[in-house]
């Protein structure tokens, strides 16, 4: 009993904060001081906006932005991840008001705090990387959309009408502008979104959100304009903390709905934190302890009225793009919005609702990536159902029935495309046949890895993760004749381990590529890496020869070395690319 209790401690202290981690907050703090605040000024519109979305208000979305900003910031796996409530989030809360009230929201957010910090000690944080990406972009394509028809009643200035399902409420809410329409709301709600999608195509480091609505607050104030609706009061602070919310009675029914949102806090927080380590060199979150300070945000926010948090890709991305390196940044956005809550308060509560619309209508157009759903589409068939299914789901039903139904779709054309193949796994060289000879390559700091069988979702990361971490080797050489299968996430796995080794200063060769694979790897721009500099190859000893000619003018290699012998012998048994 006792060792298990030992292990157990263990596991929660290896998630605790460490003391490099506050080392590592006290250097550049002049930086990650001016992107936290860049990152607050982006944030508090947002916030406010997605408070009132979610039908808690204004209030609760600060208070979410403040207490489970702070938290997750601390207790976090990720140095750059800015935490708060987020568009995908509510579109989960929404029904939930519906059908319980607020204090079953607070409910829902608290067991789900609860779950992920049980996630986080059960070391589950490394299996949320295996959902597919097409139904990661068709859920935040519908996502996207939802956004969109939530804010139809307050961009066109109506009572929010009842009901659960947005395309439901939307229609109503046309029905009702149609019998009285409100021209001015229109006007606040198109000219913010406006304002800020060109805004972020001339000057993206410019928070343009927050100066859109203090123009709008402006006006409206100005001509007096009584039709532009404004927030109302907000409380010149955080409320004390309570339990005052909880039913126990209720927790057996709000069981399912805890579990969608944890399991979406998981998924989008761990996704955000990918796309942090994605847009730096050198960091690298921890998913256990994304989780846990996940957990640890989302026990608390609800204690001060907050609604349920998430990492938010949208701010995350800013704060890497405004130089920050460490978590004073996200903890100084926490800081400057809870200074906004006790100080600037009645500013607040002027500002108009359909300016707050204005502010999500563009934020959710922004979240759809063309390029990349133009390349998942054309990537196969395959990855087009799945997102397309993804997307629809989400819209018509929700969002946990539609990462379901991704998953569960995506899976069972996985199987019946491995079913196919006969020979299944990615094997590097130097653990399978001529292992003597790899060495003698590895001598030359170069690294062959020949991929067997299918690259499907399910394996890619293993092997991604294996490639990233070569070490003491300046060109890695995929050997890819024997790749049958390959679907858009395998590809978009390939081109994230091209794109790290070449940071770090690796040269990524190619040779065997199939012309059934061209397509996939062309949708998503991994082939265009390969061919950079000429590195792509019909076949491995071609590759070879290429790697020392390019060493040979890096140095590292004495001239001539690029004429000796192919040392892996594939010469004559090198599947030629059909």
């Amino acid at each position: 009993m006792s060792s298990v209790m030992g292990r157990a401690l263990n596991s929660v202290r290896s998630l605790l904060p460490t003391r490099a981690d506050l080392a590592q907050m006290g250097r550049d703090p002049r930086h990650n001081l001016l992107a936290g605040l860049t990152v607050a000024i982006v944030a508090l519109p947002l916030a406010l906006g997605f408070g009132v979305t979610s039908g808690l208000g204004a209030e609760a979305g600060l208070a979410t932005a403040v207490v489970a900003g702070a938290l997750a910031a601390v207790f976090g796996g990720s140095n750059l991840q800015v935490s708060g409530p987020t568009g995908a989030m509510t579109v989960v809360l929404v029904p939930i008001v519906a059908q319980y009230g607020p204090g079953g929201v607070l409910t829902v957010g608290l067991m789900a705090g609860f779950m992920l910090v049980a996630l986080a000690v059960l070391r589950a944080g490394k299996y949320m990387q295996y959902v597919p990406a097409p139904v990661v972009e068709g859920f935040t394509l519908g996502i996207a959309c939802v956004i969109g028809l939530q804010q139809v009643p307050n961009a066109f200035g109506v009572a929010k009408p009842e009901g659960d399902k947005v395309l439901v409420v939307t229609w109503r809410a046309v029905e009702e502008f149609v019998k009285a329409p409100n021209w001015t709301a229109v006007a606040f709600s198109l000219s913010v979104a406006a304002v800020m999608l060109v805004g972020a195509r001339l000057r993206p480091t410019v928070p343009v959100s927050i100066v859109a609505v203090i123009a709008a607050t402006v006006v409206a104030q100005v001509f007096h304009l009584d039709a532009a609706e404004p927030i109302g009061n907000l409380p010149a602070g955080l409320p004390a903390p309570s339990l005052a919310f909880l039913d126990v009675g209720t927790l057996g029914s709000l069981l399912g709905p805890a579990v969608a949102v944890a399991a979406l806090a998981a998924l989008e927080s761990l996704l955000s934190a990918s796309v942090a380590d994605g847009m730096t060199v050198g960091q690298k979150h921890d998913p256990d302890r994304e989780l846990f300070g996940q957990g640890l945000a989302n026990i608390a926010a609800p204690l001060f009225g907050g609604v349920p948090a998430t990492g938010a890709i949208a701010r995350t991305a800013v704060n890497v793009r405004t130089g920050a390196s460490s978590r004073l940044a996200s903890l100084t956005h926490a800081v400057v919005l809870a200074v906004i809550v006790f100080a600037a308060a009645p500013l607040v509560s002027r500002i108009p609702l359909a300016a707050l619309a204005g502010v999500l209508i563009a934020t959710a157009i922004r979240m759809v990536e063309v390029g990349s759903l133009r390349a998942m589409v054309k990537a196969t068939r395959s990855d087009a159902l799945i997102l397309i299914l993804t997307a629809v789901a989400t819209v018509c039903l929700d969002l946990v029935y539609a990462v379901v139904i991704g998953l569960v779709v995506a899976g069972a054309l996985a199987l019946r495309a491995i079913a196919k193949q006969s020979r299944t796994g990615q094997v590097p060289l130097d653990q399978g046949e001529h292992s003597a000879e790899e060495h003698a390559l590895l001598a030359e700091h170069i690294v062959a890895y020949r991929m067997d069988g299918p690259l499907f979702f399910a394996g890619a990361h293993r092997f991604l993760l294996e490639l990233t971490e070569v070490a003491d080797v300046r060109v890695v050489i995929l050997r890819m004749s024997r790749v049958m299968t390959m679907d858009a996430t395998g590809a978009l796995v390939l081109k994230d381990a091209i794109e790290k080794l070449n940071r770090r200063g690796i040269a990524v060769m190619s040779s065997g590529i199939r012309p059934g694979q061209r397509q996939v790897l062309d949708s998503v721009g991994a082939l265009a890496l390969l061919r950079h500099e000429g590195r792509e190859y019909a076949t491995t000893p071609e590759a070879i020869a290429g790697a020392r000619s390019h060493l040979e003018r890096a140095g590292v290699l004495p001239p001539g070395s690029s004429r000796k012998p192919d040392p892996t012998g594939t010469a004559a048994h090198e599947e030629p690319a059909r």
